[in-house]
């Protein structure tokens, strides 16, 4: 009893001491959330060498990092993380389980963020309508808008998915428009672009920031990676430290504007100057109401897929997104008169996997296709020819339900029969059925990650997990990520500036907590859904 009073006295001096702290800190005027697609946590030391002091070292030392944060679940996807992020929620309560699913009534694929009712709003005309209304918990950004109203709120990205999730139903959401590059929004939440938008996008800013080659930023001996396809100023070097991987087919380089902005740095160029614009025509944190500038960047994904994480070009673009990031940070500070009233998080929404053709070891893939031939063939032969696959979405098999009933079977038996088979294709490690994650607690080990992301409304039948550094076949797909493997949960996260002490945490954390401590910081009540805790610092 003793012992017990004396830990219960230590845990609420602790927290007297951590209430104080936050009562001593200043208000923050803006809370700048930064996404980092596809970085590994061990990115930030890895190429730290190679890194500017103001830009991921100023928040690796100034800030707090959380050394040992984690994605609790498999689908470890954009869309997916990027909803636990924003609602401090797991998928299985966000249901956010991919970017489409289908519907087991029509049978037909429903995407995550098409909406027919919506267009794109651009001034010269856009390329699809999307909203947020198939979203179902509240974002950190709602809970700002719905909490204080005179908040200004903004989410930028390259992709309009990745824009949508993160801001739910508030604030400004901007995306690149892909036919032509220019930034563009849904008229879901406003029908006209701000005019400075639309004179930036007729400008066509973005242009500005293409490169004309990709070349090192470095001299390439200070490059850590060996492998390289594109980068143009490495191709005439001769050195036996270089090796060219994949096809250097054209099909394999980014030939138009959209491709050049997404699969070179100059996405991430591009998207930190238009939300440096986006903060100086809100006026953001010039009062005293917080505003919140939600940032995800896409480009370091469609990078590390593309070219790999072991690639140059996946180096050099780090390099480059660190001196645009200390151009951006700087510019932050210098938004308010206390550089302590702005707060700073960086983080990923996952790593990615090591790529399949690394010379240093060379994987097979999981030929989805063939899987479902395979296994729509398994079933016709039992109960008859028929389209039991509807299809394969983010290792996840969807089953006709539709022909079940018509044939007078048990979709759980079915799911368990075909959770059976599965588990004798290569490269599948699990496989679990949809009615073992309803009917069965899964405490820990790879079942509770699984069950963590399953939905019922939106998942599929059938859930597998593929080996380690097994990937799905992909064209032009060297890395992805999507497994409950550490190179795709474990993640950086850092917490910088609003006058919080410069510190390194290595105990566990959840990425669910993120929201909840975002909120602490803000002042206001956590998201909705939120179930992870708020983090002490």
């Amino acid at each position: 009893m003793k012992r017990l009073l004396i830990t219960t006295g230590l845990l609420l001096a602790a927290a007297t001491i951590y209430t104080a702290r936050a009562a001593e800190r200043p208000a923050p005027r803006i809370m700048v959330n930064i996404v980092v697609s596809s970085m590994r946590a061990n990115d930030l030391d890895r190429y730290a060498g190679n890194f500017s002091q103001a830009g991921f070292r100023r928040l690796t030392d100034g800030g707090v990092r959380f050394t040992e944060a984690e994605y609790g679940y498999m689908q470890t996807t954009t869309p997916v993380s990027l909803a636990t992020i924003a609602t401090g929620a797991m998928p299985s309560t966000h249901g956010v389980v991919a970017d489409k699913w289908y519907d087991y009534v029509t049978n037909k694929e429903v995407a995550l963020i098409d909406d027919a009712e919506c267009q794109s709003v651009n001034f010269s005309g856009g390329s699809g309508g999307y909203s947020p209304r198939n979203l179902i918990a509240q974002t950190l950004s709602d809970a700002l808008a719905r909490q204080d109203s005179a908040s200004r709120i903004a989410t930028v990205a390259v992709e309009p998915l990745s824009a949508i999730v993160t801001a739910g139903r508030s604030g400004e959401v901007y995306w690149m428009e892909t036919l032509q590059t220019a930034w563009t929004t849904s008229s879901y939440y406003t029908k006209t672009l701000p005019a400075w938008i639309a004179d930036y996008n007729r400008n066509e800013a973005n242009l500005g920031y293409l490169l004309e080659k990709w070349t090192p930023l470095l001299p390439y001996d200070s490059y850590l990676n060996s492998q390289v396809l594109d980068i143009e100023g490495l191709k005439s070097q001769k050195n036996k430290r270089i090796e060219f991987i994949g096809d250097q087919s054209a099909s394999a380089v980014p030939i138009n504007e959209y491709d050049r902005m997404c699969y070179t740095p100059a996405g991430n160029s591009a998207l930190l100057a238009f939300a440096k614009q986006v903060v100086a025509n809100n006026e953001m944190g010039q009062d005293e109401h917080p505003d919140m500038l939600n940032v995800v960047l896409d480009t370091p994904r469609k990078i590390s897929e593309r070219f790999g994480p072991e690639s140059v070009e996946y180096e050099d673009m780090l390099y480059r997104l660190d001196r645009d990031l200390e151009d951006f940070i700087s510019f932050l500070l210098a938004q308010v008169a206390d550089p302590q009233q702005v707060v700073i998080t960086l983080t990923s929404d996952h790593g990615t996997s090591p790529s399949f053709d690394s010379p240093a070891a060379q994987q097979e893939r999981f030929n989805v296709r063939q899987a479902e031939v395979i296994t729509n063939a398994f079933i016709g032969a039992q109960h008859g020819n028929g389209e039991w696959i509807l299809g394969y979405i983010d290792r996840a098999f969807y089953l006709n339900h539709n022909l079940i009933y018509d044939k007078g079977l048990s979709i759980a038996d079915l799911q368990y029969d075909v959770a059976t088979f599965l588990m004798q294709l290569r490269g599948i490690s699990h496989a679990v059925s949809a009615e073992a994650m309803r009917t069965t607690y899964f405490g820990s080990g790879y079942g509770r990650k699984i069950q963590n992301g399953y939905y019922p409304r939106r998942s599929g039948d059938v859930v597998v997990n593929l080996m380690p550094d097994w990937i799905e076949e992909r064209d032009n797909v060297r890395s992805t990520s999507g497994s409950m493997y550490r190179y795709d949960t474990h993640i950086p996260l850092i917490i910088y500036g609003g006058g919080i002490a410069a510190d390194m945490i290595e105990a566990p954390v959840d990425m669910t907590s993120l929201a909840p401590t975002q909120a602490r910081i803000l002042g206001i009540d956590a998201p909705s859904a939120a179930e992870g805790t708020a983090l002490e610092m």
